[in-house]
C-alpha cells in the first residue's frame, strides 16, 4: 500500500459575499472552503455504501494565516490525509494564490469518522486508509 495520500484540488474565485470589512476574505470562509473541500474529497473516493454509512465530525482545527486573498483572486485549495489512529484523522489543507506563488494559509484539522445509525466514533479500518491513498 502507498504510503503518499493523493492530494486532492478545487480551484476558487474569491467572490464579494467571502469579503469582510477588511476587503480581503474573512476568516471563517477559509474554514468553511476547508470543510466543503474534504467533503468533496470523500464524495469522490468512498463508495455510496460509505457515504450513506459514515459522516465526519471535526474535533479541531489549526490555521495558518500566511497572506491575504482578495476579491477575484483565483485560489487554488488543496487537502490530504496524514496521521490516523484508530478513530481520528488529520486532514491537511493548503490554499495558494497561482498568480504570484503565495501561501494563503495552511491548515489541519483532526476529523472523526461516525456511524449514521449509531452516532458513536467509527473505527478507522485498512479498508478505508486505502481509498485515502489511492
Amino acid at each position: 500500500m502507498p504510503s503518499i495520500p493523493k492530494k486532492f484540488s478545487i480551484h476558487m474565485q474569491v467572490q464579494q459575499p467571502h469579503i469582510d470589512a477588511m476587503n480581503h476574505v474573512n476568516n471563517v470562509v477559509y474554514i468553511q472552503w476547508m470543510q466543503d473541500i474534504a467533503s468533496m474529497h470523500w464524495h469522490a473516493i468512498a463508495t455510496p455504501e460509505l457515504k450513506n454509512k459514515l459522516v465526519w465530525m471535526i474535533r479541531k482545527h489549526e490555521v495558518n494565516y500566511h497572506n491575504q486573498a482578495f476579491l477575484n483572486d483565483n485560489l487554488l485549495i488543496t487537502t490530504w490525509t496524514g496521521e490516523y489512529t484508530n478513530v481520528t484523522w488529520k486532514r491537511h489543507y493548503e490554499i495558494t494564490r497561482p498568480a504570484d506563488n503565495k501561501k494563503i494559509i495552511s491548515a489541519v484539522s483532526l476529523w472523526i469518522p461516525v456511524d449514521v445509525e449509531t452516532q458513536k466514533p467509527q473505527r478507522i479500518d485498512e479498508a478505508m486508509v486505502r481509498l485515502f491513498m489511492q
